[in-house]
C-alpha cells in the first residue's frame, strides 16, 4: 500500500509542558516520531490541517508521508490525545514503518449487509461489539478497513473474530483472557412494558371503589 496522505510537520527541540502549550497557541500540536530503529523526533503538525486529515476514516489505516524539513518518511498514526472538553488535539505520535517490519494497528470495521441478513428481516437487532480489530502485517498488505459481511447471520447468530476473513498476510492480534472475541451479534428486539398511569387507566367507573 503507498503512502495516501501528506502531513507537514516541523522539527522542535524545546519540551515540556510549557513548551507544549506555547505550540498549541499558535495552532500547533506537538508530536513525536519514533520507530524504525531511529532516534525518536519531537515534531509540530498544524492542528487545523491534523483535523482535517482525521475526518477521513482512512487517515487511522494507512501508511503517511510524513514531510519534516526537506525528508519524507512513511509513517501510521498510533496515538492521538485529545482534550477531554474542548475541540483540540493535544498530542499526536507517529511511528515509522520499513518495508521488511511487520506493523501493528487497529482497523476500523465495515459492516455490510446487514439489512438483507436472516436475522434482521426477521425482526432482529444487530449489536456491533466490536468497532475496529488489532492487527498485524507487512506495510504493503495494510488493509483500509476490514468488512464483516452480515449476509447469512440468523437469529442469534453470534459472530465471533476467528470467524472473520482477514485479507492475505493480515493477522489478528489477540489478548489473554479475551482470544476470540464476539464481533457483532443478532438477537430480538427488546421491549419494555410500561405500567400504564391512571390518567391512561381512564376514569372509574361510576360507583366502582378506588384501590387503597
Amino acid at each position: 500500500m503507498s503512502a495516501n496522505f501528506e502531513i507537514n510537520a516541523q522539527p522542535r527541540n524545546d519540551s515540556g509542558k510549557g513548551a507544549s502549550r506555547r505550540l498549541r497557541r499558535t495552532g500547533l500540536v506537538p508530536g513525536i516520531v519514533y520507530g524504525a530503529h531511529k532516534e525518536p523526533t519531537m515534531i509540530s503538525v498544524p492542528h487545523n490541517e491534523l483535523v482535517h486529515s482525521l475526518e477521513n476514516e482512512g487517515f487511522y489505516a494507512n501508511l503517511l508521508s510524513l514531510k519534516l524539513g526537506k525528508k519524507k518518511e512513511t509513517v501510521v498514526l498510533k496515538d492521538l490525545q485529545r482534550h477531554p472538553a474542548k475541540p483540540f488535539l493535544l498530542h499526536v505520535d507517529f511511528q515509522r514503518v520499513q518495508a521488511d517490519e511487520k506493523i501493528r494497528l487497529h482497523i476500523p470495521l465495515h459492516f455490510i449487509n446487514e439489512s438483507i441478513s436472516p436475522g434482521i428481516k426477521s425482526g432482529g437487532q444487530a449489536s456491533h461489539v466490536m468497532s475496529d480489530m488489532e492487527i498485524t502485517c507487512l506495510p504493503k498488505d495494510l488493509p483500509e478497513f476490514i468488512e464483516i459481511d452480515m449476509a447469512n447471520l440468523e437469529m442469534g447468530a453470534i459472530l465471533h473474530a476467528s470467524e472473520v476473513t482477514l485479507p492475505d498476510g493480515v493477522t489478528l492480534i489477540t489478548h489473554e483472557g479475551n482470544e476470540d472475541p464476539i464481533v457483532v451479534t443478532i438477537h430480538t428486539a427488546h421491549t419494555t412494558e410500561v405500567e400504564p398511569t391512571e390518567e391512561e387507566e381512564g376514569p372509574e367507573e361510576p360507583g366502582e371503589e378506588p384501590e387503597e
